[in-house]
């Protein structure tokens, strides 16, 4: 049987009536160590970098190899709204005091019907910084506050 590659496939489906809407940014839940953390505006910092170490071999002037370095996991930023029930505040509180406790948690991706169809990992995070809101007696908008949590891992649950 014939292999189908990505576009000739994307193309077939297209022709079945078969269609792969992209998801919206907006329909997500953050987990950290089994217990939902909460509601949040936005997610950042989900990179992953991967060091490219050139190297020049004596004698070949006109080629350089290009090695795979260090790979490297950018700190997430947790952003949502001020509210009664904070967790993560706690959390970061014991590191500031010296408790440090790692943990790991997902981030889900969720369908129109709010089920998981994508997820990443984060493994042995903790917080380290926190941005309070920004109080203005002028202004009638929602306050924020944002976390930053560093880690060690991120895999990606389902495709890419």
């Amino acid at each position: 049987m014939p292999v189908i590659g990505g576009s000739a496939a994307v193309a077939l489906a297209g022709r079945a009536g078969v269609r792969d809407d992209p998801y919206f940014g907006f329909n997500f839940l953050v987990e950290i160590q089994g217990l939902i953390a909460g509601g949040f505006t936005s997610v950042g910092g989900m990179k992953i970098t991967t060091e490219v170490v050139p190297h020049r071999e004596g004698g070949v002037n006109d080629h350089e190899y290009k090695l795979v370095g260090q790979t490297s996991y950018s700190d997430l930023v947790l952003r949502r709204g001020v509210s009664d029930f904070d967790l993560l505040w706690s959390w970061y509180q014991d590191v500031v005091d010296g408790r440090v406790s790692r943990r790991n948690g997902t981030i889900y991706l969720l369908s129109h019907a709010s089920m998981p169809v994508k997820w990443w990992d984060f493994v042995r995070a903790y917080p380290v910084a926190w941005d309070g809101p920004e109080l203005d007696a002028s202004n009638n908008q929602v306050l924020f506050q944002s976390l930053t949590i560093a880690h060690e891992g991120l895999s990606n649950g389902m495709g890419f």
